[in-house]
């Protein structure tokens, strides 16, 4: 392909993404394959240079754009050579001209960036759209950090992480021979911190209320050594079907799964009422503080689907609370910046559950900062992901 017919593939599939934004439809990388799929003819290099086209592209514009092209133009705006392949040739795009519409670059539309977190100010935009690195998780149950850092020498510890390893955005860890083995799991330092919070201690029992996949799970069951009784829950059957293959990697055997019902939690949990030492709410939410592994979450967040988060995480957090032993404990966590998800559920669900209290200690020192009765963590401060975190203790 010329890189004409490069930029010309580029808009064509952000067209597709910005519908897809809009209308609730696939995510960017699923349309990315699709469309790679349907151009075999594509090779190596030239997957590449598209897929960094769109990426950029996805980055840069701050809301659904109008247009593929509206979107490439922003960005061609700023880069000369990028607007000399908009030059008419075949299979490439048009002649720019100067009065078509370009879509607004940025962080997030003001409607939007008005409801972060105050500590998640101006000075960490760059971070939250810059490309994450990739976060390695060392399996207690199989293995040693030293052992890891042995397979990947050029990687780094992190900061406040017994178990985290840190390597390059681009490394193919997972298809590395230790991962087959469980020997680690793939997992952003923002949740390690949030698995480690949690403060489960071998000999617990200990709920997952949303599990999806199991990445936390598999968290919990490595810092507690394989000897914690954990029940791990979703209401997405798909999501949860993936932990089991996971957990016989890890050698996790402990861990139970429950598929429930929306709207039927706690009736299906009835079994687990004030027994659990733990319990675990990674409650839905905007993903806000993803936007750097998945920019165009930003296109798809609205102030109905925001709503609806904010009321799901209520009722999951008196779910949870409700399967709570006396003097145990709740973590609430969500990976968002938005504080409507994070301090202010918080303040909310210890003003209708008198008796419940805040904990302080609950992340290394430096990691995260205060966010009302919880903590924040943001890419700029924190070199992760953005996540807010509440340790809830029951009353006695």
């Amino acid at each position: 392909m010329t890189p004409a017919a490069r930029v010309q593939t580029a808009i064509e599939i952000l067209d597709a993404i910005a519908v897809a934004a809009r209308e609730g439809g696939a995510p960017a990388d699923a349309i990315f394959a699709e469309a790679m799929r349907a151009r075999r003819y594509a090779g190596s290099k030239d997957r590449r240079a598209i897929r960094a086209h769109v990426y950029d592209a996805i980055r840069a514009v701050r809301s659904a754009p109008p247009s593929g092209r509206a979107a490439m133009l922003a960005l061609a705006d700023g880069d000369p050579a990028l607007a000399a392949l908009f030059d008419g040739s075949p299979y490439g795009p048009a002649p720019i001209r100067p009065d078509e519409e370009r879509a607004e670059t940025g962080l997030a539309p003001p409607a939007l960036a008005g409801l972060f977190d105050p500590l998640a100010g101006e000075d960490e935009q760059a971070a939250m759209l810059a490309r994450a690195p990739l976060d390695l998780r060392t399996n207690r149950i199989k293995g040693s950090r030293d052992a890891l850092a042995a397979h990947f020498p050029e990687g780094a510890a992190i900061e406040g992480l017994a178990d985290g390893w840190r390597l390059l955005p681009e490394t193919a860890a997972a298809q590395h021979p230790a991962y087959a083995e469980g020997l680690f799991e793939v997992q952003d330092a923002a949740s390690q911190y949030a698995s480690a919070a949690l403060g489960a201690a071998a000999g617990e029992a200990i709920v997952d209320l949303c599990a999806g996949g199991g990445g936390k799970t598999l968290a919990i069951a490595s810092l507690t050594a394989n000897d914690a009784e954990i029940l791990a829950c979703d209401t997405n059957r798909a999501r949860l079907q993936q932990l089991a293959p996971r957990a016989e990697r890890a050698g996790a055997t402990r861990i139970e799964t429950r598929l429930l019902d929306p709207g039927k939690e706690a009736a299906m949990l009835a079994d687990w009422q004030a027994r659990a030492s733990r319990v675990f709410v990674d409650a839905p939410c905007s993903g806000s503080g993803t936007w750097r592994r998945s920019p165009e979450l930003r296109w798809r967040l609205s102030p109905a689907r925001l709503d609806r988060h904010v009321a799901d995480q209520a009722r999951l957090m008196d779910i949870g609370a409700a399967l709570v032993a006396p003097g145990g404990k709740l973590l609430y966590a969500v990976c968002s910046i938005i504080a409507r998800e994070g301090r202010d559920q918080v303040d909310q669900f210890l003003q209708r559950n008198r008796g419940w209290s805040a904990d302080a200690d609950l992340l290394p020192g430096g990691i995260g900062r205060p966010a009302g009765a919880g903590f924040l963590l943001t890419p700029g401060h924190d070199a992760c992901d953005g996540f807010f975190l509440a340790r809830l203790t029951a009353p006695c």
